[in-house]
């Protein structure tokens, strides 16, 4: 996503590191780019509202639960090894595999012959196609 304007730092950049940024996961001088691109970028901040709005949401819903220890463990374990294996500007792909049954279709009946053509009749019907 781009709004079009110049930054100092990309909006594709910034909306790369939103929720580091709302996690307060970024160091100190990082975390000041992003406030200057969101002060000079409404899309962006339009972005981080929404992003926050839902993460307040999220808490709010969820917040008596502890997450389970291993699950956050793995939960970690495959995001570091998305970064490790993701270059940076590199678009992340994900892939879906779906499976779907099919009920066997009854064979359809042959179409019904047709008439044959005298010969004549077939050779002047090619000849005047050609012409």
């Amino acid at each position: 996503m781009s709004c079009g304007d110049p930054h100092d730092t990309e909006c594709g950049e910034v909306l790369d590191h939103l929720y580091e940024f709302l996690d307060n996961e970024m160091a100190e001088g990082d975390c000041a780019k992003l406030r200057v691109h969101f002060d000079e970028c409404s899309p962006c901040l339009e972005k981080y509202g929404l992003e926050q709005a839902i993460k307040a949401l999220i808490k709010r819903s969820c917040g008596c639960d502890d997450t389970p220890a291993d699950l956050r463990g793995k939960v970690l374990a495959r995001i570091d090894s998305i970064r490790a294996g993701q270059r940076p500007g590199e678009a992340l792909v994900v892939t879906v595999e779906t499976t779907v049954e099919m009920a066997a279709e009854p064979t359809p009946a042959p179409a019904p012959a047709r008439e044959s053509r005298s010969a004549p009749y077939a050779a002047a019907e090619a000849s005047s196609a050609s012409e």
